[in-house]
């Protein structure tokens, strides 16, 4: 059996393990507000795009109590994401920069596995990743993936839904390893679908 030890949900509020640990200022500096007030120094997060910036705070406060470099060889901590936009709002903005002079700041981001890359650099994980585009949370899938991420020789691994689009933003990472610690619920897809369903995040 393998174990989710905490986890992070990102919409109109942040929590952490169900507990809100910061709530939306200013709709449209969200992102940028709660890094502030979370006194994270970290100056390449203002070069990230909307997806990267948003899947990097879910990461660094699902982590953020956790010396994951003492747990576990970092050659052995995947990351696994998926979403339903893939990296569009920013391939929308790249696109638009090419009418004039692209943007090589912008081309970086036109891909979704990105932001996994951006986690792994702050957190120095080099364990196996994957990226994976569904219409919306296949808590199924990623049950079923993760777990054979770990029995393959993984020790932990993150992983989750980060979503950026026009209309909204929305994450739910968690933490995934072989050891109980305290508050711990069991990795099944029963247990994720109850977790993203009941800390605000929507299948829509």
């Amino acid at each position: 059996m393998n174990y989710i030890n905490s986890w992070v949900s990102i919409n109109s509020t942040i929590q952490k393990n169900g507990k809100i640990v910061f709530k939306k200022v200013n709709a449209d500096n969200f992102l940028i507000n709660a890094y502030e007030s979370l006194k994270i120094n970290y100056p390449r997060f203002y070069k990230m795009d909307e997806l990267a910036r948003l899947g990097f705070i879910a990461a660094e406060l699902l982590l953020s109590d956790r010396n994951i470099d003492k747990d576990y060889s970092l050659d052995k901590v995947g990351v696994v994401l998926s979403n339903a936009s893939s990296s569009l709002v920013t391939d929308k903005k790249y696109l638009s920069s090419t009418q004039q002079i692209a943007s090589p700041a912008l081309f970086v981001y036109t891909l979704p596995n990105i932001v996994a890359g951006e986690i792994c650099i702050r957190h120095g994980l080099k364990g196996e990743n994957g990226f994976f585009i569904f219409e919306s949370f296949e808590a199924k899938f990623m049950a079923n993936y993760v777990n054979h991420v770990l029995q393959r020789g993984s020790q932990a691994c993150v992983a989750g839904w980060v979503e950026a689009n026009e209309s909204a933003n929305q994450a739910f990472l968690y933490l995934v390893e072989k050891e109980q610690r305290p508050s711990a619920v069991p990795h099944t897809h029963e247990t994720l679908t109850e977790l993203f369903n009941s800390n605000g995040c929507t299948k829509d």
